[in-house]
């Protein structure tokens, strides 16, 4: 039995969140995921993601594993593969990669997964995955073989997301991918947060500048990863981010 939708609700529910996203196959040494987690607390980091795209079954379920031992913050699977499944989550964003035609990544992980999704206490939370271009391809765009959205083109966007609405989607998933040179454009951001879906935005962001445009743009969510691979630090600006925020809100 799946459980109750917690991690849906707290998204669905509030704008300006962060999440970290922690990469198994980069987060083998301990002591750093160990420090990594403190400096996420610290931060009021709001959700840890974990997922990658060339994972395997073991490195996913001990980094699971460790990151529950080690902080309370929820932890949600951005999954890259079916095998990416963990007791150990809170819940699992149940990605379809709308934004292309290949039948694995439409559905066919979906099938593989099932059988074993079904015994686990997780909440799964059908979520429009779409690849916004951000500039390089990225890993997601190269292991699945799909072309990523153009920056610009706002209006296949909508029809893509307004179909996934219409299919009982609950949240949207707009990613430039790792390594991004560029985040997804702030006007598409706005438009897509007007469709009635929760909105997760990933890709590009290395600054708190970016940072706070993507949130003031419409976003529930915002995906910081590769910044963090070689700027852990970045993790106390954004202490003093979301301090600010705290203070504005309660002003």
């Amino acid at each position: 039995m799946n459980k109750a939708t917690k991690v849906l609700q707290s998204i669905s529910s509030r704008q300006k969140q962060i999440a970290v996203l922690v990469d198994p196959e980069k987060s083998e040494n301990e002591n750093q995921l160990k420090e990594l987690l403190k400096k996420c607390e610290f931060a009021q980091i709001d959700y840890l993601f974990i997922g990658g795209s060339t994972v395997t079954r073991q490195q996913f379920e001990n980094t699971a594993r460790f990151i529950r031992q080690n902080t309370q913050i929820p932890l949600v699977i951005f999954p890259g593969s079916a095998q990416q499944l963990s007791q150990d989550a809170d819940a699992l964003l149940y990605l379809s990669l709308l934004s292309g035609r290949n039948p694995d990544f439409l559905i066919g992980h979906h099938i593989q997964s099932a059988l074993e999704l079904n015994e686990l206490n997780l909440e799964v939370i059908p979520t429009a995955y779409l690849l916004i271009d951000g500039g390089t391809q990225s890993s997601v765009a190269y292991v699945s073989q799909t072309t990523p959205i153009p920056r610009h083109n706002n209006t296949v966007v909508k029809q893509i997301v307004l179909a996934a609405k219409f299919q009982g989607k609950k949240i949207v998933y707009l990613d430039a991918g790792s390594g991004a040179n560029f985040c997804v454009p702030e006007e598409m951001i706005h438009m897509v947060s007007k469709l009635g879906l929760p909105l997760i935005i990933g890709g590009g962001v290395r600054d708190i500048y970016s940072l706070r445009a993507i949130h003031e743009a419409g976003s529930n969510v915002v995906v910081i990863g590769n910044k963090l691979e070689t700027d852990i630090d970045f993790l106390l600006e954004i202490h003093a981010y979301k301090t600010a925020n705290e203070i504005e809100v309660n002003k």
